[in-house]
């Protein structure tokens, strides 16, 4: 998106996370901030490819690429735009003014706690704090409120509840696994990823993933996701539920999401689902990686 690059270093102003993120520089000196970096790398395994710079089409990867602090200081001086107020800030005191100072943040109600929807500038929390209605609901009113802001906060803590539970199994087993990726023999290869056999529970298994459920293009999608199988290989039944959360060394977010399968000699495959992750910036940091590395637990159902 032309909208987007900087004419000094060829970066994305525009990414969300870029007060996070350093600019990196090719073998040949051209600069790329890094949201477009691992972007770069993404749709390069995508497309069986060698990454390459946007600039003179030299190689880049991880290791080839490295920060320029002198570019970093100067990008940290320049002006950028307030989310919010649309002003003009050094790029170094835009996360302060944004969280603290900017009066037209978006904040909300002092009231929340007691079901205030209310959002808007933080200029206008005043006059809406001295108006809002709900300090002076009856309390049968707010009994009803309260009692769906438990409904929602029980969802959120069900997941959590479970893993509890789930941790009180007599058999638990838990490994890191490594998803290396591959292409399939079609005329239009696909990519796809799979790990080596491991061992948990005594039993063997195979973990599998595709991207965008196999679609011909996923390099032409903005969105991407990642979705997963787990595969028994021994010839026995089974009960088991299992998760998969991030390696002890990533720093990609993952929801943890518990699912529940009865492998048989019949039945040793479960339908793939989505890895939940929180979004396709931290899809492309899995698929810019030279391998996906991942902790699966799995507990086994006592019959």
């Amino acid at each position: 998106n032309k909208k987007h690059v900087s004419p000094l270093w060829g970066g994305c102003i525009g990414h969300p996370h870029l007060g996070k993120l350093a600019p990196l520089t090719c073998t040949n000196g051209h600069l790329m901030c890094a949201g477009c970096f691992i972007h770069l790398l993404a749709d390069s395994r995508l497309k069986e490819e060698q990454a390459t710079c946007p600039n003179c089409r030299c190689e880049i990867s991880k290791n080839l690429c490295c920060r320029n602090l002198a570019v970093e200081k100067a990008v940290s001086e320049l002006p950028t735009e307030c989310t919010f107020c649309l002003k003009q800030f050094p790029r170094s005191s835009l996360e302060r003014h944004q969280k603290d100072e900017c009066q037209d943040r978006v904040t909300v109600c002092k009231y929340k706690r007691i079901g205030c929807p209310w959002q808007g500038p933080f200029h206008e929390m005043p006059a809406h704090e001295g108006e809002c209605s709900h300090p002076t609901k009856t309390g049968t009113e707010l009994m009803g409120i309260l009692g769906e802001m438990d409904q929602s906060h029980r969802r959120d803590m069900q997941l959590y509840n479970s893993i509890f539970s789930l941790l009180c199994y007599e058999k638990i087993g838990f490994t890191e696994v490594q998803f290396r990726p591959y292409r399939t023999d079609d005329f239009i290869t696909r990519l796809y990823y799979e790990t080596p056999r491991f061992t948990v529970l005594n039993q063997t298994w195979v973990l599998k993933a595709r991207v965008n459920d196999s679609e011909r293009n996923p390099n032409l999608s903005c969105k991407r996701t990642l979705s997963f199988q787990l595969i028994l290989k021994s010839k026995v039944t089974l009960e088991c539920s299992f998760l998969l959360l991030k390696g002890p060394y990533d720093d990609v977010r993952i929801k943890p999401v518990i699912h529940h399968y009865a492998f048989s000699n019949d039945d040793s495959e479960t339908d793939y689902v989505l890895l939940p992750i929180c979004d396709s910036v931290e899809c492309n940091k899995l698929l810019a990686a030279k391998n996906i590395n991942l902790r699966l637990f799995i507990f086994q159902v006592q019959k």
